[in-house]
């Protein structure tokens, strides 16, 4: 598939995974959204590493591991086959796959791995290799999100982790409405 096509089937709320059957698209009936307005919560628990200074963010420094890191950190399986990897890879060389990352004493320690569309933000995947190094790229992507003038994160699918920032689900129907006037905005995300 070329970029364009990849691109329209993401915008239409289509998302890829490889749930050993082979590389799929898939929809959902529910999808959790971070908000990006005053409904975004940062854990109490987490404003210390905040606040430390310990962690840097940055957007796009280490691609390819962040995807490796997605893909294995913390897991025995993973839906992020090789080839979904090379499409993660074609689709950053296009200017819309990234990983906004946090780093610690030099190292990657965690991030995420997203698509950006228009003002779309669909989220891949996360993962830490340093305690808190993930909720730390959370938040700091939704401040800069706003900035940039996004109008959706989309999580994809509902947990606890997400929940306790605010992440709600809407239904199917109701999130290709949002994902439409998302996609249809003129922002850059890098």
């Amino acid at each position: 598939m070329d970029v364009a096509s990849i691109l329209q089937l993401y915008a239409q709320g289509y998302f890829l995974m490889d749930n050993g059957d082979g590389l799929q698209w898939y929809s959902s009936r529910r999808h959790a959204l971070i908000p990006l307005d005053e409904r975004f919560h940062v854990p109490r628990s987490l404003r210390r590493a905040l606040n430390s200074g310990a962690f840097e963010v940055y957007v796009n420094r280490d691609f390819a591991g962040v995807v490796e890191g997605c893909a294995s950190a913390h897991r025995r399986e993973t839906w992020i086959s090789d080839e979904l990897r090379q499409i993660y890879a074609v689709l950053h060389r296009a200017g819309h796959a990234h990983s906004f990352e946090t780093w610690y004493e030099g190292r990657l320690a965690g991030g995420i791995l997203g698509i950006a569309i228009g003002g779309a933000f669909i989220g891949e995947s996360m993962f830490y290799y340093v305690p808190e190094a993930s909720k730390v790229a959370m938040v700091r992507l939704v401040e800069h999100l706003r900035r940039r003038g996004f109008a959706l994160f989309d999580a994809q699918v509902q947990n606890p982790h997400l929940e306790r920032f605010g992440a709600y689900e809407v239904s199917e129907g109701e999130y290709r409405r949002l994902l439409r006037q998302a996609v249809g905005l003129k922002v850059r995300f890098a």
